[in-house]
């Protein structure tokens, strides 16, 4: 391994005379890496020590403990006590991995290794998709930064321009869930399922040039962990999930894991390297220093220093001579030279330029636009397409986060009355035009790992009310507002994010459970203003959702202590744990559904934490879609071939796989028809292969129709 890995990144000194005529040596500044990674291996093997000693103490008192118990306490501490050897058996494997980051040599990697390519899969998009031209889409408002990681960086648009565009290691298919390569060529598991290695592509580099090295993505971890940047979640996450990290030479690394894991090579291959180079000036400044940098990568597109008007707009350019531009399950995606992102912060005004023909797609899965704005002129004439495409995405967790730290909201009976006093399914007749359908479960919609017995609790006046009394709301305001005899009332705030949709739903849901008893106040605000609210936990309750990537649930960073408080008991901030919950038995079904090692297991442990979501009733469930609908510009085109129907199914939403790509031939024959008043005819077309079930081979619809759905929002993310 070339030494150049392990030297720190220096920023050359400058020499300057001072007006006394000395020479000023200004001391050159390194990325502190190098030291890092000696201070990082030296606490961690430390916090390994204490947690195994912990851990031992805890096993020595429940086994004494135990020999009191009898019946089903004995049981339930047996339980207790299996769980925590596991945690106990965890410690040590760790311990006996040496450094957190370690540095090898090629020949030290297991000779038995059963190496894979994932190259037998399906291609991915169409081959007749051309490049070229520019996609324009518009963003509700501008990003607070464009830092991939740090304060304030998980918000939407970070998906956009990292999370749908960076190559991974390894990736999962689409369509088949099946693991493809990246960034790594190759892929091999340990015998004991632990620890995965990963062989780079020699031929993988950062769009200004620069190869990827495997130690890059040790690098990653480093600036995102550090003591430089506001990063709790990454803290704690490479802490407490990532056993060890292997660079042997340049092209070849290992991940370990603390105990074997479903998917384990997509899991820990959703990896991405960070540029060195780029961070040579990373220190405590980084969130100022990198607040408007956007890092090489290695993705399809960057986003140039003049392609950033703030307040107006962001454009990603096409990277010039992609590495990837030619590989199987990427030659076909990423097609517009340039995809350009401008805000328009008023809906109504993003459709109007929709129908001027300056935006070139616009969803349109709200009924309001399905069933009336788009019935017009350019649809009729056929100059704009609608399609409505079935996914197989898991649900969006949409619904009503209940921040359970603060009064009112820490009382169970509470919030089961907070529950029945919603009335989602007038919101989904009402708003939705019955389209959609209730969400009855936190994590629904995973095939495997969801517990469809599960089922939302319904509005119902009686049961609120109820709820209510026995939490001790006995008497009742002029204005019909229950409160308790000393003079408590029974008013709550919800935050959501500015929109005249999301205001007309909770005016509807307002005035349903002031007839429950329940004062609901609603607090609207910009989007980057109530990202920041959430994100420091000071919402009562907040209107959100977050999209959790399959193939399997995630529940640790919703439910788990640590990400709820710190370690002084504090409310920790930016993190996703928007309930700030924390209990015993959901740390160790969180973690033990994190670590699952069978799918039965983690089948178990999923219907388990959703159980108690429920029964704990912290999480409201909104509604849900199995469908997008989108009006685009026909030069606009989708996919339509034997691998691929307009979109593959498990996506979020069809844009992000960049599948799609701009016929300019075809642009310029449309706008030359709009101006002759020439029609093409109405294109309405339904995409169901995908849909549960999916309908048989050749059986797919293709009618001018409105098909009759089941939901979810689109734009509902957070």
């Amino acid at each position: 391994m070339r030494k150049h890995l392990l030297i720190p990144i220096l920023v050359i000194a400058a020499v300057t005379l001072s007006g006394c005529g000395e020479q000023e040596v200004h001391t050159a500044r390194t990325s502190g890496y190098e030291e890092f990674m000696t201070q990082y291996n030296r606490y961690i093997r430390n916090w390994l020590s204490e947690q195994k000693a912990a851990t031992e103490k805890t096993v020595r008192e429940t086994e004494t403990k135990m020999l009191t118990l009898e019946g089903e306490e004995r049981e339930t501490a047996e339980r207790n006590l299996i769980a925590i050897k596991r945690e106990e058996e965890k410690w040590i494997f760790r311990l006996g991995l040496g450094d957190y980051f370690r540095f090898g040599k090629p020949e030290d990697i297991p000779a038995d290794l059963v190496w894979e390519d994932g190259m037998k899969h399906e291609e991915i998009g169409d081959p007749r998709a051309k490049k070229g031209g520019a996609f324009r889409q518009y963003i509700h408002t501008f990003p607070p930064t464009i830092r991939p990681f740090g304060d304030n960086s998980n918000n939407g648009f970070r998906s956009v321009i990292y999370d749908d565009i960076d190559v991974p290691l390894v990736g999962l298919h689409p369509k088949s869930m099946e693991m493809i390569p990246g960034l790594a060529k190759r892929w091999a598991v340990s015998s004991d399922g632990r620890t995965v290695y990963f062989e780079i592509d020699e031929a993988a580099r950062y769009s200004d040039g620069v190869p990827v090295r495997a130690n890059d993505f040790l690098f990653d971890t480093y600036v995102r962990i550090s003591d430089d940047i506001v990063n709790p979640y990454a803290k704690q996450f490479y802490r407490e999930n990532i056993a060890n990290m292997t660079v042997y030479g340049e092209q070849l690394l290992s991940i370990s894991l603390p105990e074997a894991q479903l998917y384990a090579p997509a899991l820990l291959g959703d990896k991405t390297p960070a540029p060195p180079h780029f961070y040579k000036n990373y220190g405590p400044d980084y969130s100022e220093r990198y607040q408007w940098k956007f890092p090489p990568t290695t993705g399809a597109y960057q986003v140039l220093p003049e392609d950033v008007v703030k307040g107006v707009s962001i454009t990603q350019s096409r990277v010039k001579d992609w590495w990837a531009k030619d590989r199987k399950y990427y030659k076909y995606r990423f097609n517009p030279d340039r995809i350009v992102h401008t805000v328009v912060r008023d809906e109504p005004k993003a459709f109007e330029l929709f129908r001027a023909g300056e935006l070139d797609s616009f969803y349109l899965t709200r009924p309001d636009y399905w069933y009336e704005k788009s019935e017009m002129e350019p649809v009729y004439k056929g100059y704009i397409e609608r399609h409505t495409f079935y996914t197989q995405y898991p649900a969006l967790p949409l619904g009503i986060y209940i921040n359970v730290s603060k009064p009112l909201l820490d009382e169970k009976t509470v919030r089961i009355g907070i529950q029945h006093a919603m009335n989602w399914q007038k919101v989904i007749d009402v708003i939705h035009r019955g389209d959609y359908k209730r969400l009855d479960a936190f994590n629904q919609g995973y095939l495997l790992f969801s517990d469809p017995s599960i089922k939302a609790r319904p509005f119902s006046v009686s049961k609120a009310r109820a709820a209510f009394r026995e939490a001790g709301f006995t008497e009742t305001d002029r204005d019909g507002i229950l409160r308790r005899p000393n003079g408590t009332k029974l008013s709550i705030s919800v935050s959501y994010r500015a929109r005249p949709q999301y205001d007309r739903i909770f005016a509807i849901l307002r005035e349903e459970a002031k007839s429950c008893g329940l004062d609901l106040r609603l607090d609207s605000n910009e989007d980057t203003v109530d990202y920041k609210k959430v994100m420091l936990k000071q919402h009562e309750m907040s209107f959100t959702a977050w999209v959790i990537t399959p193939p399997t649930p995630d529940f640790h960073q919703f439910v788990h202590s640590s990400n709820a408080f710190d370690e002084r008991g504090n409310i920790k901030p930016q993190t996703n744990n928007l309930f700030a919950w924390g209990r015993p038995d959901t740390d160790m079904l969180s973690e033990k559904a994190r670590f699952a090692r069978t799918e039965e297991e983690l089948r178990e442990t999923a219907s388990k934490l959703q159980h108690i979501i429920h029964d704990e009733a912290f999480f409201v469930p909104g509604y849900t879609v199995d469908f997008v609908r989108m009006g685009s510009w026909r030069w606009l085109r989708w996919p339509d071939c034997e691998q691929t129907r307009f979109c593959p199914p498990i996506v979020y939403e069809p844009t992000e796989l960049h599948v799609h790509w701009i016929d300019e031939e075809m642009k310029k024959e449309t706008l030359d028809a709009k101006r002759a008043g020439r029609s093409f005819g109405e294109v309405n077309r339904i995409f169901d292969d995908y849909r549960f079930p999916t309908t048989p081979p050749g059986k797919t619809q293709a009618a001018e129709q409105t098909p009759t759905p089941e939901p979810e929002e689109k734009e509902a993310e957070q």
